[in-house]
């Protein structure tokens, strides 16, 4: 993320966004491939799942206590399938690459004191942490813009990739876009796009010049609506030229690395816990869902035209610690009106949570790509405005 200089009533902000086959977005798909696995035999599993990867070597680490009997070979090289990586010159192979495992069961202490023997509704809190949501009326999403595109220009690439209409590409992308705000009523429109940035690793030997001319118009001009283009929008199409070493072999990947991409491209605030290979109670993940829920859900409900929740936990206790709002001036209620508002709705006990918004479903590799937020309601209910009792 990056901010530029304003001028009189507009600035510029950027977001980026990572395709699934950098090597930071690989390790949250295998750890989300790992959680999947461990809810799908055993809802109850309790997961903190980390993956490191270069060149080609792969290694899947942490803590899981589960029923569930699983085959981690076996997910790594499934999922490195799945993202397309099948050529150790293209950053990795499946076929070949090498998986080393060193995953041992929770902590007891941890488990004792945060769920045994408690009521599901009663469970604690897995760790201390902040966590925040963000609900912004800048499209049908109640996304940030900026980040929406990144996103989707990233997500058009890897289809282009697949159906063949660009089979010069390979799966390590990067998006970044700029766009410029005007400031209306408290509330930031997007104006106009001012800067597209586009790298993606490619076939070796493929034309520069034709690899610009097809990302323009194959990629930027189907993504990015036609009225936010205009004559002095900037295009940095391959700015640092070839692109033919990347995924893991040009870089190491970690999970957890690309936080601000999976949340809200730079706007709103983060509690700074990543999301990727942790169960629901985790509050990292399950209470960054509810809080973006109830964003959503008073951006929606028209409580506000901006809203930023806070909520913070202590390990081992269920009830939150604190709640806090920040409407940017877009509501016509007080915050303390809106945080009563938020406490009469909802319940964000982890446990609650977990049930309300179906956390215990394999449905996490799903997320690891393309952003936790602003997706389909029918796949992440957290994306499901939720009716309010005012």
């Amino acid at each position: 993320m990056a901010t530029n200089k304003s001028s009189g009533d507009t600035f510029l902000f950027s977001s980026e966004s990572v395709g699934e086959g950098h090597p930071d977005k690989v390790c949250d798909q295998i750890s989300d491939a790992v959680l999947d696995a461990c809810l799908q035999q055993d809802p109850s599993s309790k997961v903190a799942c980390e993956c490191a990867t270069k060149s080609n070597l792969v290694m899947v680490f942490g803590e899981i206590t589960s029923k569930a009997k699983l085959d981690y070979v076996k997910i790594v090289k499934d999922t490195l399938q799945q993202i397309g990586y099948d050529d150790e010159e293209h950053g990795i192979d499946y076929r070949t690459c090498q998986v080393l495992v060193a995953i041992h069961q929770q902590s007891p202490h941890i488990s004792q004191k945060v769920h045994e023997g408690k009521a599901d509704e009663d469970i604690g809190a897995g760790d201390q942490g902040l966590m925040f949501g963000y609900a912004t009326r800048e499209d049908e999403e109640l996304m940030p813009l900026s980040l929406t595109l990144a996103h989707k220009l990233n997500k058009k690439m890897s289809d282009c990739r697949r159906d063949g209409t660009m089979p010069w590409l390979r799966p390590d992308t990067k998006t970044q876009v700029t766009v410029e705000y005007s400031r209306q009523d408290r509330l930031y429109i997007p104006k106009r796009i001012h800067t597209v940035v586009i790298s993606c690793m490619h076939e070796k030997g493929f034309p520069l010049d034709q690899q610009r001319k097809q990302l323009k118009e194959k990629i930027v001009d189907t993504v990015i609506p036609a009225n936010l283009l205009d004559d002095k929008t900037i295009y940095h199409l391959q700015p640092g030229g070839e692109f033919v070493m990347g995924g893991p072999k040009a870089d190491a990947g970690l999970t957890g690395r690309k936080i601000i991409v999976d949340t809200y491209g730079g706007w709103g605030a983060h509690g700074g816990g990543a999301f990727s290979g942790k169960d629901p109670s985790k509050v990292d993940r399950s209470a960054c869902y509810a809080a973006r829920w109830i964003a959503k859900s008073l951006v929606h409900a028209k409580l506000a035209k901006r809203l930023l929740v806070q909520v913070s936990y202590a390990i081992a206790h269920a009830e939150p610690l604190a709640i806090y709002v920040d409407s940017y001036g877009t509501s016509e209620k007080t915050d303390e009106e809106l945080i009563a508002i938020i406490r009469k709705n909802f319940d964000l006990r982890p446990g609650v949570i977990t049930k309300e918004l179906q956390l215990q479903k394999p449905i996490y590799q799903k997320t690891a790509c393309y952003g936790h937020f602003g997706r389909d309601p029918e796949v992440f209910p957290w994306e499901k405005p939720k009716p309010l009792v005012l």
